[in-house]
């Protein structure tokens, strides 16, 4: 049977997780992607490098954001939101972003591509990391089994 999750159990499921998967949609096309979060209660933080995902969300800044844990395919549960994607701009409000992100994946990484990097090494010509948020409008969540 599943059931609703109550607002703290969504914020429990959100908070406990590191990646969840962003939905953008722009000229009829939908884009699903994972990408790897930090929660602080209002809004989700993310970073990524410039391509499609950026591209479209800043041209439709309206996202969905799923996050879920599945135990087994009988007790399972499942976290979305809706909400607007900012591009952080200010350099306050990025390093803000950056703690964040730090400070939840820090113990997880396990590789360089997952870090997420303030700009890039010196001497090298990648692009700086955008940093972002999404502004929660509405969360919902379901779950199967789940005590």
């Amino acid at each position: 049977m599943t059931d609703r999750l109550t607002e703290d159990q969504i914020d429990q499921v959100l908070a406990s997780q590191v990646v969840g998967r962003i939905g953008c949609h722009l000229n009829g096309r939908t884009y699903v992607v994972p990408v790897a979060y930090a929660f602080d209660g209002h809004c989700i933080y993310g970073h990524s490098k410039t391509g499609l995902k950026i591209s479209m969300m800043r041209k439709n800044p309206s996202i969905c954001f799923e996050v879920d844990i599945i135990e087994n395919m009988a007790s399972w549960r499942s976290v979305i939101i809706t909400g607007e994607y900012e591009e952080l701009t200010t350099q306050a409000l990025q390093l803000k972003a950056f703690q964040r992100l730090s400070a939840r994946l820090s113990p997880l990484i396990t590789s360089e591509s997952a870090k997420p990097t303030r700009q890039p090494p010196a001497g090298e010509k990648k692009l700086r990391p955008i940093f972002f948020r999404i502004s929660i409008r509405e969360k919902t969540g379901r779950y199967e089994k789940f005590v």
